[in-house]
């Protein structure tokens, strides 16, 4: 008897100490969320850049990321663990701990509702509030494999944050359509734009943003527009509807379709549009589709 009482003391003592000083968060909420996890990782460096408080994103992966919310004399950790549950959900673990606090936390939680504890909830509920309203913005529907067809184009060049990318688009539409319309040069397709490179761990990107045009003589030179050939290309495709600031959801979307069929891709989107963005609108009714070229041999 003395053994099993003695046992269940060190247990809970080993209990405790674990609780105390061990455990690596103070406070976990679990959140469903209807969209991908590409959309959420952006959404969640979204949230936290517009925190006047918050620390910069670090991110181990795209569903892994940490960052620190600054309150007073207190430093919150915050740790996104994002899991794909099906095509169209996720589940985000979200894991807050008080680094400077910790074991006074630990202490408190059971017995009453913490300052920490109520910061800690209204921020997750805020953010939980702001995921919901986003992906009712947007619309993307996966379609399979596709082919893009080769053409000539004449293009602006971009480099900067992925955020921006719709900004840039905006800013060289008129460019190419002035420039190509007061030379006589006909469009022989839909815009286009490009990314030819992708760092997704700090959201940067290049793109090409071009107009398909016919290959002739004396096409008109201008210091922001270069001409090129743009290849046949296999793709997997998506049907996106919404604002094109937000497109880049999308990308994610056929990253993970392309993970979930066993395809190799080069993490390089192409994304035709079908709307100009400069005339405005309801977004919902803008069209674009966005193909993930796969791999070939030359890649």
């Amino acid at each position: 008897m003395k053994k099993i009482v003695l046992a269940l003391g060190v247990l809970s003592c080993g209990s405790l100490l674990w609780y105390l000083f061990l455990k690596p968060y103070d406070y976990k909420a679990t959140i469903i969320a209807k969209t991908f996890p590409g959309t959420i990782n952006q959404l969640v460096k979204s949230w936290g850049a517009n925190l006047d408080n918050a620390t910069d994103i670090q991110q181990e992966n795209l569903r892994l990321l940490r960052q620190e919310l600054v309150f007073n004399d207190s430093v919150h950790r915050y740790q996104w663990e994002i899991t794909p549950l099906t095509d169209s959900t996720s589940t985000i673990d979200v894991y807050v701990q008080d680094l400077r606090h910790s074991p006074w936390n630990r202490l408190t939680l059971p017995f009453r509702d913490t300052d920490f504890e109520k910061r800690t909830r209204k921020n997750l509920l805020d953010f939980h509030q702001l995921l919901v309203d986003h992906v009712k913005e947007f619309r993307i529907t996966l379609q399979g494999m596709a082919n893009m067809e080769a053409t000539y184009c004449a293009c602006t060049r971009f480099k900067g944050h992925q955020f921006d990318k719709a900004r840039g688009m905006m800013k060289d539409y008129p460019l190419l359509g002035s420039v190509l319309a007061e030379n006589n040069i006909p469009l022989n397709g839909t815009p286009f734009l490009e990314i030819t490179y992708w760092d997704m761990a700090r959201d940067s990107i290049e793109y090409d943003f071009c107009f398909p045009i016919l290959k002739t003589e004396g096409l008109p030179q201008h210091p922001e527009i270069t001409y090129r050939e743009f290849p046949e290309k296999k793709a997997l495709k998506a049907l996106y509807n919404g604002n094109y600031i937000t497109s880049d959801r999308s990308w994610y979307a056929l990253l993970e379709d392309a993970r979930k069929k066993g395809l190799e891709v080069t993490g390089l989107p192409v994304e035709v549009f079908y709307t100009n963005p400069n005339m405005g609108g309801d977004a919902l009714r803008w069209k674009a589709e966005i193909f993930m070229p796969i791999k070939d041999d030359d890649d």
